[in-house]
Order: C-alpha cells, then structure tokens, then sequence
C-alpha cells in the first residue's frame, strides 16, 4: 500500500503537514506549517520555519517564553478538532464500527450518509486502496466539507472514495457490498435496499442516537426475515486522573453519543431463525406499533 493513502507522515516536519502544538495546560492548537508564516499565541509568536525540518516530539518556545509539544497529529486526533458541517462520529465510536462491522482491506463499503468525513477516513484507511468506499450525502454543502477534510488527511484525493451528492435511495448504484453502513436519521427506511445490495453475510451497521430509533431499526430488521438476529449496544469512554496516590476517574467523560446496531445479510431466500424465548409480556402490545417480527401475529 502507498504509505500517503495512509495519512501517516515519516520524517521531518515539512511545508503542507499539519501539526498539533500542545501547552503544558492541555491546550491544543492545529496548525498548517507554511514558509515564512508566524503562529500567533498569547505567548508571543512561533516562526513556521523553526518547525519545518525538525522531526516530531520536539519542544518549541515561543518569543515570550511559552513552550509547547509539537507533534503531527493522530487520526483520532484528526477527526475530532476537522471543520464540520454535520456532527462527526467520535473516534470511540468510529473504531467499533471498523471492529464490529469487520471492515477489512480490500472491503467494499456503502456509507450514507458522509457527515463531515471523519468516519470516512476511518473507513478509507481500513479498506485500503484495494477497497472501496462509496459514500451518499444528501447535502452539497457538507459533501464538500467531507471532501476537503478527506483529502486534507490523506494528502489529496483517495483512490478508493467515491462520494455521490444525491439521496440514498434514488443515487445508488453500488451492488455486491460487503458493508453498509448508515448514519441517518431514518436508517429503518433502507434495510429493504440493505437486502438487495449486501452480499450474503455482509454486515449492515446503523449509527442511530435515540432508543427510539434503535428499536425502530432492530424490529424492520426482524421484520425483513432475512436478516440475523441484530446485535445493539453504546460504548461509553472514560479518562483517569494520575498523580501519585491521586489516582481516581476524571470527573468529565465521553458518556452517550450513539447507539450502534449491527445484523449479517442472510443468503436470499433465506429466513432468521425463530426465537426460542417468547417477548415479554406486553413488549408487542396494544401501544406497539411498530414492525413486528414474522413469526408473531398481528
């Protein structure tokens, strides 16, 4: 694989890199190195050049004194401070997806919709430049966002990213995915064209932020038959304070972002295994109504 569809820099800094300078406070600034150009702190300035040329992991020291660690930045540091149009998936969530949805090189990928692209270059780097991502955004302007962000990561554009503007179910022209994964609003509307473009054992995986609708999706999925039985869970991230015997969770955490649902395409013509445990009592009743699963009655 070409090392530059990576996003992975070696070497010295250099002209075109971002750089993330970090104050002994924390605070983090991200910032594009140019010839001649200055970096303007309440600490005074940093000349650009004093960091091109120099290699990573260096302390630099502004003109009135201030000193801050310099180092390119990390992908999941990458996604989290890019420009956004729509809100990014969270690097905590982002790897869940890689892991739980198996994205592997040389993985055909379905995304809708791109958001701001941080998700994207999570995906790009699994699937590799063999793969394929094919992402759906309905809006021109944050397609345009994702784009640059994208290709400012990897260094200009990727050759396995095809981003189509236009709405999922009138764009498409994917067929014979081995991953969909949908960050919308209403994914529940799209398992039907999930059926048809997956192949068999493909993975679809759902980004859905309310109980609501992940319920919604789990029972369109067990409604379609021919779908596994669906997996769902969040995943929470939480920091510890170090210092000595101070040793405690900090008091600021990553709590609830997303819930992620995951279910495997049957083979066509195939239909889920029915449930041994029958549902709890009144989870299908009178105040349901949503799709029902095929071996209940209405």
């Amino acid at each position: 694989m070409d090392e530059r569809l990576s996003g992975v820099h070696r070497g010295p800094m250099a002209a075109g890199e971002w750089v993330r300078l970090t104050d002994a406070k924390g605070r983090r600034h991200n910032i594009r190195l140019e010839d001649g150009k200055k970096f303007f702190t309440k600490f005074g300035e940093i000349a650009h050049d004093a960091l091109i040329g120099q290699p990573e992991g260096i302390v630099v020291e502004s003109s009135l004194g201030g000193q801050y660690l310099v180092f390119r930045p990390l992908m999941h540091e990458y996604t989290t401070s890019m420009p956004r149009g729509a809100a990014v998936i969270y690097p905590k969530d982002a790897t869940q997806i890689v892991t739980f949805a198996d994205i592997f090189p040389g993985a055909r990928v379905l995304e809708a919709g791109a958001g701001s692209g941080a998700l994207t270059t999570f995906l790009l780097r699994a699937v590799g430049e063999s793969g394929l991502v094919s992402s759906y955004e309905q809006r021109e302007d944050f397609a345009e966002i994702a784009t640059r962000n994208v290709e400012q990561f990897f260094g200009g554009p990727h050759p396995a990213w095809r981003l189509t503007v236009g709405e999922l179910g009138e764009s498409v022209v994917d067929t014979d995915v081995d991953r969909m994964i949908l960050d919308m609003v209403d994914p529940w509307e799209y398992v039907a064209l999930a059926g048809q473009v997956l192949v068999p054992g493909g993975i679809l995986c759902c980004y859905v932020a309310t109980t609501t609708q992940m319920s919604r999706v789990v029972e369109t999925l067990r409604a379609h038959g021919e779908f596994a039985e669906p997996a769902a869970w969040e995943t929470m991230q939480r920091g510890w304070h170090l210092e000595g015997l101070a040793v405690r969770p900090q008091h600021s955490m990553n709590g609830h972002t997303a819930f992620l649902v995951t279910s495997r395409r049957m083979a066509h013509g195939q239909r889920a295994l029915a449930k041994k445990r029958r549902p709890a009592p009144g989870a299908y009743g009178p105040d349901y109504s949503g799709p029902r699963p095929a071996d209940l009655p209405e």
